[in-house]
């Protein structure tokens, strides 16, 4: 089988434990950027955040971002976007604000959210170690619903911190029932995403496949989290980190290395270096 894509998710893939892309992994995505393959990001990340390792790596493509909400190259030109409307995403703000939680609004220019009395430092760590640029803005502020009825926000995506797992399942279970035009995702015991109906990273990646004209069989997907597992299953080589969860690599067909032992570097240059360039095999009427 020919490759022709390579999806990449960021954290617990791309990324060491300690935020850090190797030496090894940036040479191995030039390397098979090289070969003629067209690498993407597919990351819950915000478009900012994603972008700023997308340069280190020296992508010029578009990128799957906000879990799959908004998809672009350039900030002011997406090629696709999808938001929660301004009335619902005040709707969802004021019925989480009866749990003790942190909800954030991830818009692709900024993050608002209410200010925290969370007592673990997960959230901590999420918010401040995201790798969002400088320019990127975090506000934060005391009642996110009154912010929201002066200045509405129509965010891609909600980022929702729990401190009780229980209040997790329970604001989960009411949110399926109440509203049928968002998508929960439950990223751990404590976090959950919500997302406009219908987006995800699978639904975000065939639809920049397809604007490339790439076939699914021809998508190599590279993921260590549960919210990976859709794509790693629909790819044409789907493919596990050896940081991952055992459903993940049960799922995947290729396991390879963990982050922290450069498990994308492996995996490309084990698996790439027997393909041909893509212009090569267009040369010799193999592909098209």
């Amino acid at each position: 089988m020919i490759y022709r894509l390579l999806a990449l998710n960021i954290d617990g893939t791309l990324l060491q434990s300690n935020g850090r892309i190797t030496k090894s992994t940036k040479e191995a995505i030039e390397y098979v950027q090289q070969k003629g393959i067209y690498v993407t990001l597919v990351t819950s990340r915000s478009f900012p955040s994603a972008k700023k390792v997308a340069k280190a790596l020296k992508l010029g493509s578009h990128i799957v971002t906000h879990q799959g909400a908004l998809i672009a190259n350039d900030i002011e030109k997406p090629i696709y976007v999808n938001r929660i409307p301004e009335e619902l995403t005040y709707d969802i703000v004021r019925f989480l604000e009866g749990f003790i939680c942190q909800v954030r609004l991830v818009h692709e220019k900024f993050s608002l959210a209410n200010k925290s009395k969370l007592n673990h430092n997960m959230l901590a760590k999420t918010v401040f170690s995201s790798g969002d640029p400088v320019f990127y803005s975090h506000q934060f502020v005391d009642v996110l619903s009154e912010v929201l009825l002066e200045e509405p926000v129509s965010p891609p995506k909600m980022e929702v911190y729990f401190e009780e797992k229980r209040d997790l399942l329970d604001a989960k279970e009411v949110l399926e029932k109440m509203f049928d035009s968002i998508n929960i995702i439950q990223i751990n015991e404590y976090r959950l995403e919500i997302l406009p109906t219908g987006v995800s990273k699978m639904n975000g990646l065939l639809y920049l496949a397809e604007k490339l004209g790439i076939k699914q069989k021809e998508m190599v997907v590279i993921g260590n989290n549960m919210d990976d597992l859709e794509i790693i299953e629909a790819a044409g080589l789907g493919v596990a980190m050896g940081n991952a969860p055992n459903e993940l690599k049960i799922a995947a067909d290729w396991v390879t290395r963990s982050n922290n032992q450069d498990g994308v570097a492996y995996m490309v240059k084990e698996h790439f270096r027997k393909q041909q360039p893509i212009e090569f095999l267009r040369k010799m009427n193999i592909i098209k």
